[in-house]
């Protein structure tokens, strides 16, 4: 999946202040999680319309979400169902090993019969087996693959790191041949981001991980992977600047969902307008400067003069989008704008009978 489908090679996924369910609430809304909050918890009674469990079934596909572990943690009990998902998590529906972290091939071998027997179905994974912490003492997954990463010329820490996401890769061995054993594998998307940068190492293991002697923790640190890929796909190379903020508006323009790009915080990677990486201190990048909002310093990206007007846009249309998105978070304003746009179709409707 890595070296096929699309290459993102400038992607970023930055953290955010609260808790790590915020960065799957920027991949699965395209909003920018609100200070001091729960984010997914605060929209868990709100009008979610591009969410995209609701748009499948809308288009006929049952919709489910699976997470291997605690299925009340961070009270995705009620997100989950109010984004359109059959959900199932450990307690809560599954019933899987008791350990730390669970297994995700587990959670794959139990979960796909409930699904591959349907004509469409759209499927939303939230893994745990990678999740710290890194020793082989404190997390079964590592322990379960040490041998495999033993002769690996890195510290222990990376090791363990590597070998507990090995049980995704295998899960996601056991996920592709099922679907290829019940025909459905050439017909199907895989869509994989993480919610964050592995923070459970330091950043020396994590600069032994990434092969350099030193990591720029401005923004270096939060660069990361966006795997999108489907069978036969011709590659393609994405060389902008972009984040997990725009995963759901450019998954919404390739299945050819129609939406209002206002109402998201990203953007559509294969649109015409350059996207923004925004971090939790309204520091960004462009396709022209890194901007660091603690000290005010501007890095170049490319040779091209960059002026204070245009730094001071860009700051402007940062603090625009956190404003722009707090606002929908707390005042459920898509059920505000929607359900206006309804009355007034009707309400045209009415006008042409009469």
């Amino acid at each position: 999946l890595a070296t096929e489908g699309m290459q993102f090679t400038n992607f970023y996924t930055p953290l955010w202040g609260v808790s790590t369910s915020d960065g799957e609430f920027v991949t699965t809304t395209s909003l920018i999680p609100k200070t001091g909050v729960w984010s997914y918890t605060e929209i868990a009674d709100n009008y979610m319309p591009y969410a995209l469990g609701s748009l499948f079934s809308d288009l006929g596909a049952r919709s489910f979400a699976f997470h291997d572990h605690s299925y009340t943690y961070y009270n995705r009990q009620y997100s989950y169902p109010n984004m359109g998902y059959e959900y199932y998590g450990q307690g809560g529906g599954l019933s899987l090993t008791e350990q730390w972290p669970e297994s995700d091939v587990e959670m794959v071998e139990a979960t796909v019969p409930m699904f591959i027997g349907e004509d469409y179905f759209h499927v939303y994974y939230l893994t745990v087996s990678g999740h710290l912490n890194y020793s082989y003492l404190g997390n079964s997954m590592a322990a379960k693959h040490r041998d495999e990463v033993e002769d690996l010329d890195y510290s222990e820490p990376v090791k363990a790191y590597l070998a507990c996401n090995m049980e995704l890769e295998y899960a996601l061995e056991e996920l592709l041949e099922q679907l290829e054993e019940a025909g459905k594998l050439e017909d199907t998307v895989i869509a994989l981001a993480a919610d964050h940068y592995p923070y459970g190492l330091s950043n020396e293991e994590y600069a032994e991980l990434r092969g350099v002697e030193e990591l720029d923790t401005e923004f270096e640190l939060y660069r990361n992977a966006f795997l999108l890929w489907t069978p036969g796909i011709e590659p393609v190379t994405v060389d902008k600047a972009c984040s997990n903020l725009d995963i759901l508006p450019t998954l919404l323009n390739l299945f050819g969902i129609e939406y209002d790009s206002r109402l998201l915080m990203g953007t559509d990677l294969f649109g015409d307008i350059p996207p923004i990486v925004m971090f939790y201190d309204h520091s960004f990048i462009t396709d022209k400067i890194f901007y660091n909002a603690m000290t005010g310093e501007v890095t170049p990206r490319t040779d091209e003069p960059v002026s204070q007007e245009y730094v001071t846009q860009f700051r402007g249309i940062v603090n625009e989008r956190f404003t722009y998105s707090a606002r929908i978070i707390e005042t459920d304003y898509y059920r505000i704008l929607f359900d206006a746009q309804n009355e007034a179709a009707e309400s045209g409707s009415e006008s042409d009978k009469t």
